[in-house]
């Protein structure tokens, strides 16, 4: 790309702050034409990692007072030549800096385009281009801890490790088929084996992790279901914290689906709270239990809620019944007992026996919610995960982490059934090449321009 390109920097919004950043060959020819220094400095003679002072012009007018911090390649953010012009943050003032760029010699950046030219230039791995995405959208703690550790590139750390293992086994095969008149060391298919096993494991505990990660970068579909009065509706006003949802002692306030997202824990819960389910004659009730039915079978998570003050009836069990079947399935599914500050009427022991994770709460005095949080993130797998170790993320890296697993599957099945070493080795060759596209190091163009059309423009 020899193109000059430039953007807004900085959200589109009024703010103390705006950036204009300008990346390519003629990044200071072009910035100098808009940008006078008070010194009198020219922007193409700075050494870079310099800050001038001045004003943005254009065609003799003021636009406003400015910064502007030069960067020379390769060591900017893009591996090009980078000048970046701050001025003040009104997000006129900004466009208009903008623009004065563009018609002085640069072209609007494409979205992502800045990130895309740093991966392109070598300055980082496609993964850790996913990584500034990620740290940008983070809604919580452990998601911008495993965007960062991305960003500093400890996944693409752990995925060279286990290319380098993989490349090992082929190499050895390979040197053993192509050249069987060399004093080479045998292939001893029963350690190799053993090692693919190894490398199959690890690979496993990966794509397990990558998979708890999503829960905290992008959240997970969960559904507040119970019968009418069980304090459905006052657990989503708890967890939202504010009053989302209409609470009164009438049966069946709640008629249709009411959503929110929160951060519980670590975990994002995008809410969805539903009619109570239960048998019923009145034919707008019944529309309101047949979309929450078909809610809790759609969702992610199912909090399951209970009266502790109340004996189960038939609605409870039918409901417990459902649940057990979704359990069965791999659903998580939490059955809270909500009301433990009245007396306990309810079989506890039947619930559990239905559905094993169990937590007792006061959604009104807002007691047991940690406990909540606490049971939500094991069910989930993200209790023992540590965001910081660097996770898989987003579906493009699991589908080639699960393409590569499939692969290894095969080499250690071909292995171990007597194929010929060849027929082995064309499998490793297929794990290899997943995780070189995983990396971006074999990445079609249009793998990479997927990664980057989710990008805004700007990064």
């Amino acid at each position: 790309m020899g193109n000059t390109i430039a953007a807004i920097s900085t959200p589109q919004a009024a703010g103390g702050i705006g950036i204009v950043r300008i990346s390519g060959q003629e990044a200071a020819v072009i910035a100098d034409r808009v940008f006078q220094a008070v010194d009198g400095h020219k922007l193409t003679e700075s050494d870079g990692y310099r800050a001038h002072y001045g004003h943005v012009v254009q065609n003799g007018e003021v636009l406003d007072e400015a910064i502007a911090l030069v960067f020379r390649a390769p060591k900017s953010y893009t591996g090009e030549d980078v000048v970046e012009l701050s001025c003040h943050g009104g997000l006129y003032v900004v466009r208009r800096v903008l623009r004065a760029v563009l018609e002085n010699g640069a072209r609007l950046a494409d979205a992502g385009e800045f990130t895309r030219r740093a991966f392109e230039n070598g300055k980082m791995s496609l993964t850790q281009a996913e990584a500034v995405m990620d740290l940008i959208g983070a809604q919580g703690k452990q998601a911008a801890r495993a965007a960062l550790s991305a960003r500093e590139g400890r996944i693409a750390r752990k995925i060279d490790a286990l290319k380098t293992e993989i490349t090992g086994y082929a190499a050895h095969l390979a040197a053993w088929a192509d050249y069987p008149e060399e004093d080479l060391i045998p292939v001893d298919t029963e350690q190799l084996s053993h090692d693919l096993g190894e490398t199959i494991e690890k690979l496993k505990k990966m794509i397990k992790e990558g998979d708890a990660g999503r829960v905290i970068r992008d959240g997970v579909d969960t559904v507040i279901v119970g019968k009418p009065n069980v304090g459905k509706s006052t657990l989503m006003n708890c967890l939202a914290g504010c009053e989302r949802s209409i609470v009164t002692h009438i049966a069946g306030t709640t008629r249709d689906i009411v959503e929110e997202k929160v951060v519980l824990g670590d975990v994002i819960l995008r809410l969805a709270d539903t009619a109570g389910i239960h048998t019923t004659q009145d034919p707008v009730e019944s529309i309101g239990v047949e979309r929450a039915v078909s809610r809790m079978d759609s969702a992610g998570l199912v909090l399951a809620v209970f009266d502790n003050s109340l004996p189960l009836d038939e609605d409870d069990r039918q409901l417990l019944q459902s649940l057990r079947v979704q359990n069965l399935q791999g659903r998580p599914c939490v059955a809270v007992i909500n009301k433990n500050d009245m007396d306990n009427q309810l079989d506890i022991g039947e619930v559990q026996r239905n559905i094993p994770k169990i937590v007792n709460i006061s959604a009104k005095d807002e007691n047991g919610i940690d406990r909540l949080a606490e049971a939500i993130a094991d069910l989930l797998g993200v209790a023992e995960l540590n965001p910081a170790d660097g996770i898989l993320s987003g579906e493009r890296q699991l589908q080639c982490a699960r393409q590569c697993l499939e692969m290894l599957l095969e080499a250690k099945n071909a292995l171990d059934i007597g194929f010929t070493l060849d027929a082995v080795n064309v499998s490793l060759d297929g794990a290899v090449a997943a995780l070189l596209e995983l990396t971006g190091e074999r990445a079609t163009d249009v793998v990479t321009d997927a990664v980057f059309h989710q990008f805004c423009v700007g990064k």
